[in-house]
């Protein structure tokens, strides 16, 4: 297990933040499952404190449940890696694909319903496991 960051963020904690875990945007640890985020804490820190945030390149996160090599990352509710839900798709029959409906904010430049931040370099078979992961932008 490596990591090899290509781009590193200075953030300051807007909250207590735990080691290697996803950080939003604003400097919090995140806490929503599939939530936006800026990148992977190399270490954890309190609340007004600046820390490094790794926003590319390879990052060790910790696992919040069983990962497999290669499965894409989302955030959990405590920041950890868990797999995706999987492929975003519309119902068959609901709402005409041509609609603006159908394509809501994402052919807007709205964001998607859960946010993929990288993929499996190492499984994982339980939480708590530490797995290195290849960071997406």
């Amino acid at each position: 297990m490596q990591c090899s960051p290509e781009l590193e963020l200075t953030f300051t904690a807007s909250g207590a933040v735990g080691s290697y875990r996803c950080v939003g945007f604003a400097g919090a640890q995140a806490t929503a499952q599939g939530q936006k985020v800026a990148g992977v804490a190399r270490y954890g820190v309190a609340a007004g404190e600046p820390f490094p945030v790794i926003a590319s390149g390879t990052a060790i996160i910790e696992a919040g449940g069983n990962v497999s090599v290669g499965d894409s990352l989302i955030s959990d509710s405590q920041g950890r890696a868990i797999k995706s839900t999987g492929e975003i798709a519309i119902k068959a029959g609901v709402t005409a694909v041509t609609s603006a409906a159908a394509h809501g904010n994402i052919l807007i430049g709205g964001d998607m319903p859960e946010f993929v931040f990288g993929d499996a370099l190492m499984g994982a078979s339980a939480a708590g496991n530490k797995i290195e992961v290849l960071l997406r932008r």
